[in-house]
């Protein structure tokens, strides 16, 4: 893998510009050199040095205009959660507005998009339903197979599908980063977030310090709780981390990932100039889990049925692994959340 030289900037359109993700990307893209045309539905509030536009992913004559001009595609507008819509609507703008930045991209000559798939593509977090063997290994890698329930996990799922198809069609290269839960420290929200870590990774810890059986007893329960919930489909009702252990639910079923939106964004970026084709879909996360606690402890306690390990992990080294990302695009993080905010 060798990347584009530095020098090699580019003129991009950026979806979803003003989102949480979008906003940082395009500070991000603008201070490396990039020229960026910043798409969402609103822009009241411009992003100075980026070129502004109203526009909407689901009018296909909208996108076609709006990337006259542009060399590359950074697609983030999407829903990104599944309590935010219906399903039909979700799937509508999530999987039919990629088609139709695809779509226009295919007309224009544009042959490299960078898209915000998710995590959540695997189909456990937001799932309602969980067989028996769904998790069949750690670390988790882009080979583990999918098991999508929840109509947000298979729009990302879907759009994974989308880039595949304008590849064989059309010889576009796209690459989707699946990422974590997204943080940006910058952004007003920093006590919250902090204080909901140092209470998932106490409650947590204090857990697996249990005596057993009454350790395994309350790792049950909590499961339990869990998996009524997502059956219930309380996760496509309303987006509520206040009920009792939600916080290590949370941790759990993400697999303690996260990911700083600054290393989203670089990850974005390495994804446009890297050298390579295809349509790719790849984890990028932090190195570490966010609880600081050992890897494999958390496997055996948490996910006591899943005893194969892919590959070894060491410490608190991440149950996802980011090995593709590396490959393909050099993706490391470079604002690891314990050196940035725990061990300062």
């Amino acid at each position: 893998m060798r990347h584009c030289k530095e020098d090699c900037l580019m003129k991009i359109l950026v979806t979803g510009a003003m989102g949480e993700i979008g906003r940082p990307t395009v500070h991000w893209l603008l201070s490396h050199g990039h020229a960026v045309r910043a798409l969402d539905l609103d822009v009241s509030q411009p992003i100075a040095g980026a070129e502004c536009v109203q526009g909407d992913v689901t009018d296909y004559e909208s996108v076609y205009e709006l990337t006259e001009g542009m060399e590359a595609i950074v697609h983030l507008a999407a829903y990104r959660h599944p309590s935010l819509a219906p399903s039909q609507r979700m799937f509508h703008v999530n999987v039919g507005g990629t088609f139709n930045v695809f779509q226009a991209a295919a007309v224009r000559g544009i042959r490299r998009v960078v898209c915000a798939s998710s995590i959540n593509a695997l189909g456990y977090n937001f799932g309602v339903r969980f067989p028996a063997g769904q998790l069949q290994y750690f670390p988790i890698d882009e080979e583990h197979p999918t098991y999508t329930t929840d109509p947000y996990s298979f729009s990302k799922q879907m759009i994974e599908e989308i880039g595949g198809y304008f590849w064989r069609r059309e010889e576009i290269t796209s690459l989707f980063l699946r990422f974590p839960a997204v943080y940006d420290m910058e952004s007003g929200t920093a006590s919250i977030l902090l204080e909901f870590v140092e209470g998932c990774s106490r409650q947590t810890a204090e857990i697996m310090a249990l005596p057993e059986p009454e350790r395994s007893q309350r790792v049950r329960a909590i499961i339990r709780d869990f998996e009524r919930r997502a059956e219930d489909r309380e996760w496509e009702k309303a987006f509520d981390l206040s009920f009792p252990d939600a916080s290590v639910m949370f941790g759990r079923s993400n697999f303690w990932t996260s990911l700083d939106v600054r290393d989203a964004a670089q990850a974005l970026e390495k994804g446009l100039l890297a050298d390579y084709e295809g349509s790719h879909a790849v984890y990028v996360t932090d190195t570490h889990n966010f609880v600081g606690l050992p890897s494999r402890e958390l496997v055996e306690v948490w996910f006591p049925d899943v005893t194969t390990w892919k590959k070894p992990v060491h410490g608190t080294e991440a149950l996802v692994s980011t090995d593709r990302a590396q490959e393909l695009i050099g993706f490391e993080p470079m604002f690891p959340f314990q050196t940035e905010y725990v061990d300062s």
